[in-house]
């Protein structure tokens, strides 16, 4: 299969050209071009979206243990353009946990879902004075026994965990896990020193960046600074109400090829205003802003992930930078960007055919249009 005339994403630039493709990836960019399949008329082709950061959406949440609800997460995130994702647990009991990591990985895709990238674990091992959205009676010192009973509840596809390294025991921890998956550092009270500390012993990322840490302070940096000292990958949820359109376009100065978008969506992404549940706890979504019910405490967002590389790219960040942010950046963040997350040769066939306003027109996953 050939679509022609188009802008292809290759290499971090857009250029014309086009794609050819069987399940993988057979060339991409300039080189194809003449007679194709079809001719996308100038629309941008890019990779498909992998968001490695998201609760739930469409009214069905990855926590609740429902093997029926991850096919409706399948296809919702499918249909925006997402095309791998990491299921995103919250901070629950443990056999609450095991339930809901066995429903994810018993997850068989439809032919018009999103792939499983693997799982990621949110918590419990958190701060109670940055917990956020999470839930206090649920938290749990970090516990490398528990990670492990969890990751081989679920098969071992663990990808992405959040640990807070001033609790007792996250250095350990963090040396220990960070040889089986990516460790991030997030829901923290972790000053500078401490986070350098957890970097050192293995973590390489750092969860929903500002939301739940420290803010950078010119004596007290933080966090943030010690992502951007040790190279770390960083989450930024681009909603409009997690984070300042100008501290967008700053983070993306700052880290550049480091930044991954996420959504952090909830049950209520693609639902009406109304009364909803995180975790065991209330939440109100009101003009798209979630937060739990009575308080002004944000709870995650009502986004998909194409949404917030749109909302990237008003808020003033390049398109070719907010498309990396919410493809390579992430499928590397998981050490999976030797599959997906780009237009290369033997890659999988994962991508999207955007217009010039960003909206999506189609999506096709292992070389089929869904």
């Amino acid at each position: 299969m050939r679509i022609v005339n188009a802008k292809v994403y290759t290499n971090g630039y857009f250029t014309d050209g086009g794609i050819e493709f069987g399940e993988k990836i057979i060339e991409a960019g300039y080189q194809v071009k003449g007679n194709g399949d079809i001719d996308a008329n100038g629309d941008y082709i890019i990779p498909g979206l992998v968001d490695i950061h998201t609760h739930a959406a469409a009214g069905e949440d990855a926590s609740d243990g429902k093997p029926e609800a991850m096919e409706i997460l399948g296809r919702y995130y499918a249909k925006e353009g997402v095309t791998s994702w990491l299921p995103t647990t919250m901070t629950l009991k443990e056999p609450v946990l095991c339930k809901a990591v066995k429903a994810i990985a018993s997850y068989k895709r439809p032919s018009d879902g999103a792939k499983l990238a693997g799982i990621n674990l949110e918590g419990p091992f958190l701060s109670r004075a940055k917990k956020g959205a999470q839930n206090e009676d649920n938290l749990h010192a970090p516990d490398v026994d528990m990670f492990m009973r969890l990751n081989e509840a679920c098969g071992g596809i663990v990808k992405l965990i959040t640990v807070a390294p001033e609790e007792e025991g996250a250095i350990g921890f963090i040396e220990k896990v960070s040889k089986i998956c990516t460790v991030s550092i997030g829901h923290t009270t972790a000053d500078y020193d401490t986070a350098m500390a957890a970097y050192k012993a293995g973590a390489s990322h750092a969860t929903h960046l500002y939301n739940g840490m420290p803010g950078l302070l010119h004596r007290a940096p933080g966090v943030i600074a010690a992502a951007l000292d040790c190279g770390a990958s960083v989450e930024l949820i681009t909603d409009g109400f997690h984070i300042h359109p100008s501290v967008v376009r700053l983070t993306s100065k700052l880290f550049g090829e480091k930044l991954c978008l996420i959504s952090d969506s909830l049950r209520c992404a693609g639902m009406p205003d109304g009364d909803y549940e995180l975790g065991g706890q209330p939440i109100t979504m009101k003009n798209g802003k979630a937060c739990l019910s009575g308080t002004d405490t944000l709870a995650g967002s009502s986004i998909h992930l194409m949404e917030g590389l749109r909302r990237t790219v008003s808020f003033g960040v390049p398109l070719e930078k907010a498309v990396y942010a919410a493809t390579m950046a992430p499928a590397k963040a998981i050490k999976m960007d030797k599959e997906i997350g780009s237009l290369e040769k033997n890659k999988a066939a994962d991508f999207v055919i955007i217009d010039k306003d960003l909206k999506v027109k189609a999506v096709y996953i292992d070389g089929k249009r869904i």
